[in-house]
């Protein structure tokens, strides 16, 4: 394991000294206690002035042995808040948090150095009540939800996350081959007639792809992220920690490596289908053979802004997630209570007349 870090950086107000946030709303960093606004630069030029400063030396030594034992935090990290000297324990992967004792949010700035420090970041543009809303929309009209999904002290839980990814670049050259089809149907001598003609549709050209994204996360599924696509990489801006400030953040745990194959496989895919919209009025068209050659290929790391809620009902996990730049919404399938169901079963029943054993056997069906 790690040894505790003291190395996080949280922007403090330089009016009252509180822990301020990246407003999503203004674009600045914002004191939630005096309300005051900065721009990134001025704050940081102002903390960097502070950095000159020397600081206390109050150094105390345990009088008892503190060492972890041998597996006891295997993949844990520990880190310590300024505000309130409270740990804050997360996994190696975790690049921003909020410490759990006094609420300030601190950013773990050893995870965000060398090798690992993000090119790029897409800042959030929207907010947590935005986030809320747009929950709630997608849960209107379904009476039958259980109550933990729509419970306020849970929807409030939403938490905004900068979840990393891999940007590819390339101009792709490609040959491909399809094979279609013209279909035509007449009626002849009391019969129907049907004529079927098989084409070869060659096809080749080149095509630019600028930041297809990859999910950097093991922790996030690829197909949630893909779903919350497109993000516009033309509001992306050079990574700057005070952006974190306010929301969670992850480093990869997928390297840029590892993500290659599916890059590969999105642009090939993509390249397919471009060209396959200009086989016109062919019928049936599916790729025959298929070439593509890579130029200019690069990468670069990212953090894009998602709002995130996960609920755990019946040994199952919900995933809801929202684009925190254009709002774009996706959820997994909602479940019923059992209790509700039941009830309306039992009420539409009674309002049809229908017998009481009909109902009862409706009933043990269902629990069953």
């Amino acid at each position: 394991m790690d040894r505790p870090d003291t190395n996080i950086y949280e922007y403090k107000c330089p009016n009252c000294g509180g822990a301020v946030e990246f407003d999503s709303t203004i674009q600045k960093l914002k004191c939630p206690y005096c309300d005051t606004e900065f721009d990134i630069e001025t704050l940081r030029n102002h903390d960097a002035q502070l950095a000159n400063e020397l600081p206390d030396q109050m150094s105390w030594i345990g009088s008892r042995d503190n060492e972890w034992r041998e597996g006891e935090v295997e993949g844990m990290r520990v880190y310590i808040c300024n505000s309130c000297a409270g740990e804050i324990i997360g996994d190696a992967n975790t690049g921003a948090s909020s410490c759990p004792y006094c609420g300030n949010h601190a950013i773990m700035m050893t995870n965000f150095t060398g090798a690992l420090r993000p090119d790029y970041v897409i800042p959030f543009k929207l907010d947590k009540n935005a986030a809320k809303a747009n929950l709630l929309k997608f849960y209107k009209g379904k009476t039958l939800l259980p109550k933990i999904f729509k419970d306020a002290n849970h929807i409030d839980e939403i938490k905004g996350i900068y979840v990393p990814f891999w940007l590819f670049n390339a101009d792709v050259y490609a040959d491909i081959k399809y094979k279609g089809t013209k279909t035509r149907s007449w009626y002849s001598g009391g019969e129907d007639w049907t004529s079927t003609e098989y084409f070869s549709l060659d096809r080749t050209g080149t095509v630019s792809y600028d930041c297809v994204p990859v999910d950097g996360s093991k922790k996030m599924a690829d197909d949630l992220m893909e779903s919350l696509e497109p993000y516009d990489f033309n509001e992306a801006v050079d990574f700057n920690t005070a952006y974190l400030s306010g929301f969670f953040a992850d480093k990869y745990d997928v390297t840029a490596d590892e993500s290659i194959d599916r890059a590969n496989e999105r642009i090939k895919k993509s390249t397919e289908d471009a060209f396959k919209t200009t086989t016109g009025d062919y019928g049936g068209v599916v790729v025959e053979s298929s070439h593509v050659q890579f130029e200019n290929g690069t990468y670069h790391y990212a953090l894009y802004p998602v709002w995130l809620l996960n609920t755990n009902y019946n040994g199952k996990r919900y995933t809801f997630a929202m684009n925190g730049q254009t709002g774009k919404f996706v959820g997994d399938d909602l479940p019923v209570d059992r209790g509700k169901y039941l009830a309306y079963l039992f009420g539409l029943a009674m309002a049809w007349g229908v017998g009481i054993f009909a109902v009862l056997s409706l009933l043990v069906k269902f629990v069953l």
